[in-house]
């Protein structure tokens, strides 16, 4: 006979990770108002709460199983659908005011592109859902991940960068690169590279050189690059995961 789950709906985490969700469902009203960098702080928001719901469950003790697939769902909708609509708007607003050519072909199926995004979040989240080799560090793109990198493409394009910094936002706001870092993210979502964790088990200098070296180099690059540096951030996750797994660590 099966027992009655005895989880409680509305714990603390629970309202944190719902916090999570709001925030997803109004970034995506926003998003097809045309306001993406609303979207985009929204996403932000929901990434502190997504932050939030774990640490509180630890620290309080009210971990759940309902809390870890209401966690999931969440993450779908802000951190999978929001991203894949940002882009949609992104690619259309480029065919609509540019020559309406993507790689020289007529763009106008490529804005729908954007919603490889969404289908390959949910595969990457379902994946982790049961994959067990993932509890220190994470095998394919984190979804939190890919959506900081698309994110940051309305709030460069809203908000003033630095002169000498305008050729890299001009070109990461090309249509064409948009279409192929959709491409290679959708990729990557699903992949076996392995990238690392941000979650510390200790504050050891040793054992955390790798993440506390990555964060300071965020701290650098918001500082110096503003919202620009978004992008350039999880570009540089990859690239570190890449040789961090390759070239200095044979296992997780």
């Amino acid at each position: 006979m099966e027992t009655k789950q005895n989880d409680n709906y509305f714990s603390i985490p629970n309202l944190f990770t719902l916090g999570n969700l709001l925030c997803g469902c109004l970034a995506i009203v926003y998003a097809f108002e045309g306001f993406l960098y609303v979207s985009s702080f929204l996403v932000i928001i929901a990434s502190f709460f997504d932050f939030l719901d774990g640490f509180v469950a630890r620290a309080l003790k009210q971990s759940s199983a309902i809390g870890q697939q209401l966690d999931s769902l969440a993450d779908m909708v802000t951190f999978g659908v929001v991203p894949s609509v940002i882009v949609y708007q992104l690619l259309s607003q480029a065919f609509y005011t540019g020559d309406g050519l993507v790689f020289g072909m007529n763009a106008g199926m490529f804005p729908k592109l954007g919603f490889l995004i969404a289908l390959f979040s949910a595969l990457r989240l379902a994946k982790f859902n049961i994959d067990t080799r993932q509890t220190k560090g994470f095998l394919g793109l984190p979804t939190p991940a890919n959506a900081i990198f698309w994110i940051g493409l309305p709030l460069i394009e809203h908000y003033e960068t630095i002169e000498m910094a305008k050729p890299l936002a001009n070109f990461l706001l090309q249509p064409e690169t948009i279409v192929s870092v959709t491409l290679l993210f959708s990729f990557l979502l699903i992949s076996e590279v392995k990238m690392f964790s941000l979650k510390v088990t200790s504050f050891s200098l040793k054992d955390n050189a790798l993440v506390y070296s990555f964060l300071a180099i965020c701290l650098v690059l918001l500082i110096s690059l503003s919202f620009l540096a978004l992008p350039i951030i999880i570009a540089l996750y990859i690239i570190l995961s890449i040789i961090n797994s390759t070239f200095l660590r044979k296992t997780q």
